[in-house]
């Protein structure tokens, strides 16, 4: 008899842990971030050679929805733990002109600096169709050494460009 009771308790929590599920699901009004962000913003600090809990600061939607990760390239951030994940938005006519800037950059040198494991930062473009993918990649960004002036000019621009994304995102209340 008390294997029967049990058996019968295994069966209605399972049945009643996927009523749960299935009514846990987002209404089907309730708007959904596309898979992919339009823009992503990834930072490498140096000497993170060796953590593999890389994630992106900020990522951008084609709506100017967007969510940040202030803490995600922190140092002190132990790697088990997850970063801080806020939601908000950037206004259009910055992202208009951050996609345009982006495009822009992707045609510019942006040197190699001599200087190595001092990170990197990382714009990603990523529109759909996936044709038009820019992915620009800044490798030590404080760098000065072995590069033109034309270089450290275009390197000002995705410094510029990356910092006013940062600086336009707005949080959610």
């Amino acid at each position: 008899m008390r294997i029967t009771k049990s058996v019968l308790l295994v069966l209605v929590v399972a049945l009643a842990g996927g009523w749960g599920v299935a009514s846990a699901q987002p209404a089907a009004d309730t708007p959904q971030p596309p898979a992919t962000a339009l823009l992503t913003l990834t930072t490498i600090p140096s000497g993170w050679s060796e953590r593999v809990d890389l994630r992106p600061l900020l990522q951008i939607y084609a709506d100017g929805r967007a969510v940040q990760q202030p803490d995600a390239a922190s140092t002190t951030r132990a790697a088990e733990v997850p970063p801080q994940r806020l939601t908000g938005t950037i206004p259009i006519d910055v992202l208009n002109a951050a996609l345009a800037e982006t495009k822009a950059l992707a045609a510019l040198d942006l040197g190699m600096p001599s200087a190595t494991d001092q990170g990197t930062q990382i714009i990603d473009l990523m529109p759909t169709p996936p044709d038009q993918d820019v992915h620009l990649l800044m490798y030590a960004p404080d760098a000065t050494e072995n590069l033109t002036p034309d270089q450290q000019s275009n390197r000002k621009r995705f410094t510029d460009l990356y910092r006013k994304l940062i600086d336009a995102f707005t949080k959610d209340h």
